[in-house]
């Protein structure tokens, strides 16, 4: 009989609730300081990292080798036969390698690793639906012929006030040649097909950059059933408001408000809103 894990990185910036539900198991980023060093989610929170970054912007590291292998050692001793494990985009991070050699070291664990291509919340919300699948006891097979196109269903968009955060932590990648500080252009990031950050557009100033972020949830709603999340890191009044003001859109099958987390957080800075939206089927 299959006894199934679900383990993801603390990208996700899933809440501990919705871990909990789900039996999600979690490999913590480092979070590093000139002097200090943090496990994400374990002994830092996101309100904490926002406050540091008023004096330094730390960097991220992969998950604590040592931490990873107590837990894949622990599945084993609670007689887990396979792991489902999900991951940041490969393009964003070495966690997929680093997580993929880990577990060689393990054969006894049939495992399925599993590249989302995306940052951040869309992370989490695959991972959850993975945890679905696992709750209605269907077999590891089947669960891995599904991921494919659970990503390709899953969508996240942010928005935030400045680039440093992004320049600071080498991720700017596509989005520097699309936008203009200066003249006070915002862009609204995603994840393209390669796992890549691209600037899917832009908006002049900060109130028509969340108007945008609502256009583009609208673009899919008005076609299709969504679930969807506001995403809010540092920004608590602009993401309720975001939230009351599209949550009653008949094709929203379910909206929540989640908390950006203190990795994801050290490459947005404050002031972060977004969005993840789902297609249901």
């Amino acid at each position: 009989m299959q006894k199934i894990a679900l383990i993801t990185d603390s990208s996700c910036d899933l809440s501990e609730s919705t871990l909990d539900k789900y039996n999600i198991k979690m490999l913590p980023f480092r979070v590093i300081f000139n002097n200090r060093e943090y496990l994400d989610r374990i002994n830092i929170t996101s309100n904490e990292l926002f406050s540091a970054l008023e004096n330094e912007i730390p960097t991220t590291s992969l998950p604590d080798i040592e931490y990873s292998s107590k837990l894949i050692e622990n599945l084993i001793y609670e007689n887990y036969t396979h792991a489902i494990i999900l991951t940041v985009s490969s393009n964003s991070s070495g966690c997929f390698n680093s997580i993929r050699l880990l577990c060689e070291h393990y054969p006894e664990l049939q495992y399925h690793i599993f590249d989302t291509k995306t940052i951040g919340y869309p992370v989490g919300e695959i991972t959850t639906q993975v945890g679905n699948l696992i709750r209605n006891n269907n077999n590891f097979e089947y669960i891995v012929n599904k991921l494919e196109d659970i990503r390709l269903r899953t969508h996240g968009f942010v928005t935030f006030p400045s680039l440093k955060y992004l320049k600071a932590g080498g991720r700017i990648g596509r989005v520097a040649g699309a936008i203009a500080e200066t003249l006070n252009l915002k862009p609204i990031i995603s994840s393209d097909e390669d796992g890549f950050l691209y600037s899917y557009a832009k908006a002049r100033g900060r109130k028509q950059s969340i108007l945008k972020l609502k256009q583009i949830l609208f673009s899919y709603v008005d076609k299709s059933k969504c679930k969807v999340t506001v995403l809010n890191g540092a920004a608590n009044q602009e993401a309720e408001a975001l939230l009351n003001d599209v949550k009653d859109h008949p094709n929203i099958t379910e909206i929540s408000l989640e908390t950006i987390g203190a990795c994801t957080a050290v490459h947005t800075g404050p002031g972060t809103i977004g969005l993840c939206i789902f297609e249901e089927r």
